[in-house]
């Protein structure tokens, strides 16, 4: 049964394997040379190292040297998508289209176990595949994660546990999508889809809310430019929203902003100093980061959930042969 699921299968997992591959070794190769711009290594510049010169220089030829080569790995979050979407898609599509179920599910080797040994193999491919872009890409992103926190939108994505979950996903909704359309590009399309509307809502609507974010408040600091300092947790946190408050609480529209920033431009006053005289204060509501992981394994578990449901619509149309 392995030998026969290598044989129907080794296109596939030899393309991905080798572009898998070649990515690595690229990203090798980038990232050491940008690891080496922090002599000490990047988790020395972080927190309250990272505002020292040398890590300030540091961080600059980072991003002279690499920020493109980050602002293009920031769509690479597709990739996970691909290889589970790429695997699972002719997983049954293929012998429906070919005709040759008939002839598999008649041989010595229950339909069953068939179909059991083709789903353990094929997603214990997308999940090695998936787990070492996700391990070198991880490393390639150290520096940028020491600037920034992991909590950014081109990290979240692209680290930790979510990626082998969205991979997962896609080859569910692929093999589900294949055993109903009877099609592999279709099904690869549809696992493009799904996964595309799924992220979207997720991380707009449902990732914000995985536990009840926290609010700092502060007075506008008298002095300073007009645009004054706002009231930030730690780089590394997740700001939700930043805004300001009148004395009592109330958060201030943004025509009330610019409302009184007007007034303090009539006045000639220097807009921090109007706003500290009538007691506005600034805020900002946000995930701290050490609940980075917390998240990865909400998102995570959600993303894998849906992927065993659909898992067991397939097991089920197979077992009553309404394929």
């Amino acid at each position: 049964m392995t030998w026969l699921i290598w044989r129907q299968h080794r296109t596939e997992v030899c393309v991905l394997g080798l572009l898998v591959g070649l990515f690595a070794i690229v990203l090798l190769v980038l990232g050491t040379q940008a690891h080496d711009l922090f002599p000490g290594g990047p988790a020395q510049c972080a927190r309250g190292a990272r505002v020292n010169q040398a890590c300030t220089a540091s961080f600059r030829r980072l991003d002279e040297g690499y920020g493109n080569v980050e602002n293009l790995l920031a769509a690479f979050y597709l990739v996970p998508v691909v290889i589970g979407a790429f695997l699972g898609a002719p997983l049954l599509a293929r012998e429906l289209e070919d005709g040759t179920w008939q002839l598999a599910w008649t041989q010595a080797v229950p339909r069953m176990r068939w179909l059991a040994a083709k789903l353990v193999a094929l997603a214990g491919v997308t999940v090695a595949l998936t787990g070492m872009f996700t391990a070198v890409l991880t490393w390639f992103r150290q520096p940028f994660d020491a600037w920034e926190g992991r909590f950014q939108y081109d990290a979240f994505d692209l680290e930790g546990l979510v990626p082998v979950a969205y991979a997962l996903f896609a080859f569910g909704v692929a093999t589900a999508a294949g055993a109903i359309l009877r099609r592999s590009l279709p099904a690869f399309g549809v696992a493009l889809g799904a996964f595309l509307a799924a992220r979207m809502t997720v991380a707009l609507l449902a990732r914000p809310a995985y536990a009840t974010p926290l609010t700092t408040t502060a007075p506008v600091p008298v002095g300073g430019s007009d645009a004054g300092q706002r009231a930030a947790p730690d780089f590394a946190d997740w700001v939700v929203e930043r805004g300001y408050a009148d004395a009592t609480g109330r958060r201030l529209s943004s025509t009330e902003y610019h409302e009184l920033e007007d007034a303090a431009n009539q006045a000639g006053t220097n807009l921090n100093q109007f706003l500290h005289a009538r007691g506005i204060q600034q805020f900002g509501v946000y995930h701290p980061a050490d609940r980075f992981w917390t998240f990865q394994l909400i998102e995570a578990a959600l993303f894998v959930a849906v992927a065993a449901v659909l898992i067991g619509v397939v097991v089920w149309r197979v077992r009553r042969r309404l394929i």
